[in-house]
């Protein structure tokens, strides 16, 4: 996303909450990054959440006088940066921060106690914070239908929905090279509690089905004690492996109530099948049923429980041999890279006045004004 954002206006000053230079994707490493100042504070990258009495102190000591566009993708605190009088601030958002919101209960549960308690006498002050600033934003964009109904819910305002970019042109190139399928189900991503690896685990060690998962995170540890036989973890792997792994499994399988969710989109512009939970995101990056517009792509399972991820993995057995690989990946291609950045190319011409377009809306091949400033949220906390 921020890469895909990053290309279009490639003379854009890029600010962000926090910088970690082995997470910063590799089209951004030379480009000119300012992190806030929380970022002088020793761990504070890694341990994000943590500093959330600070985030409110922490943007609004950025000095962005002088740029009249801004683009913001963000899920967390970076909205609420100060601006001259008169500038526009397109916010591109990939959730209301989830901690503060909507999972604010089930995030505060998993804390230590003295966590907890910091985290709990601080986060009215910085919601109010987060609603005040998104009342300053100019325009919303969405990355789902699911977050415009929660913009709408938690701040109040309408927003337009731009899915994210896809890489469904790798995922085409892997289909022309004829890969070929072996008989393991896929998990990718980071290994957290919200995602429910757990139960896709107890549901192939059930089923004494092969499960690869590929990923690191906080949950690793508990998540492999509970694994059996039939279950292996890869660790971190670069992208081209994590595509293959994509292209040659059975199906993708995919426990979490996502914003929007873009691992099942990877699984499926590669041909593959997609056993999702039937909420959130995955109702709209999943055809979960044959439709008007195309054949089924995948599966729904109705409850995040042990027993419903088994009755969505036998139910895609029973009818295998009917997901059509080309028409997966073509439903996949409606989100590629191209549709976002013409859709946000749109998006800008029709809300910006003519004498203030960036020249990037009329040709990439432009130098951007001076003027233009692209902000990315990468705090780690979407």
């Amino acid at each position: 996303m921020a890469e895909v954002m990053a290309d279009i206006f490639p003379q854009a000053d890029i600010f962000t909450l926090f910088l970690r230079p082995e997470g910063t994707p590799e089209g951004l490493r030379d480009r000119r990054i300012t992190a806030s100042a929380l970022q002088t504070i020793p761990l504070a990258s890694r341990m994000h959440r943590h500093y959330l009495p600070l985030y409110p102190w922490a943007v609004e000591r950025m000095d962005l006088r002088g740029y009249p566009l801004v683009l913001v993708s963000d899920s967390g605190p970076m909205k609420g940066v100060r601006l001259d009088p008169g500038a526009v601030q397109v916010c591109y958002c990939h959730a209301p921060m989830r901690y503060l919101w909507d999972e604010y209960d089930s995030y505060a549960a998993a804390m230590k106690p003295l966590t907890r308690r910091a985290f709990q006498a601080s986060a009215a002050r910085v919601r109010r914070w987060d609603y005040a600033a998104a009342q300053r934003v100019t325009h919303f964009l969405a990355n789902s239908r699911n977050v415009q109904q929660r913009i709408l819910k938690f701040y109040g305002r309408e927003s337009t929905v731009l899915y994210p970019p896809i890489d469904t042109e790798r995922g085409r190139r892997l289909r022309e090279e004829g890969v070929v399928l072996e008989n393991f189900y896929l998990h990718a991503g980071r290994l957290v509690s919200y995602k429910r690896v757990d139960l896709l685990i107890e549901a192939c060690n059930r089923m004494k089905r092969r499960l690869v998962i590929v990923g690191t995170g906080p949950e690793e540890t508990r998540l492999r004690a509970m694994a059996g036989p039939t279950v292996e973890f890869t660790g971190h792997l670069p992208t081209d492996d994590l595509w293959r792994h994509y292209a040659r499994c059975r199906a993708l399988l995919f426990c979490a109530m996502e914003d929007f969710g873009m691992v099942p989109l990877e699984a499926q512009a590669c041909g593959r099948p997609v056993i999702a939970y039937g909420a959130g995101g995955s109702l709209e990056t999943v055809r979960g049923k044959a439709t008007a517009e195309g054949p089924a792509t995948g599966v729904w399972f109705a409850e995040q429980t042990v027993d419903s991820v088994i009755a969505g993995i036998q139910k895609f057995e029973a009818n295998e041999e009917s997901f059509d690989p080309e028409a997966t990946s073509a439903f996949a291609s409606g989100f590629d890279v191209e549709h976002f950045v013409i859709g946000l190319k749109q998006f800008l011409r029709n809300v910006l006045p003519q004498d203030r377009w960036p020249a990037e809306l009329d040709t990439a091949k432009q130098q951007a004004p001076e003027t233009d400033l692209l902000e990315v949220e990468t705090d780690g906390a979407h």
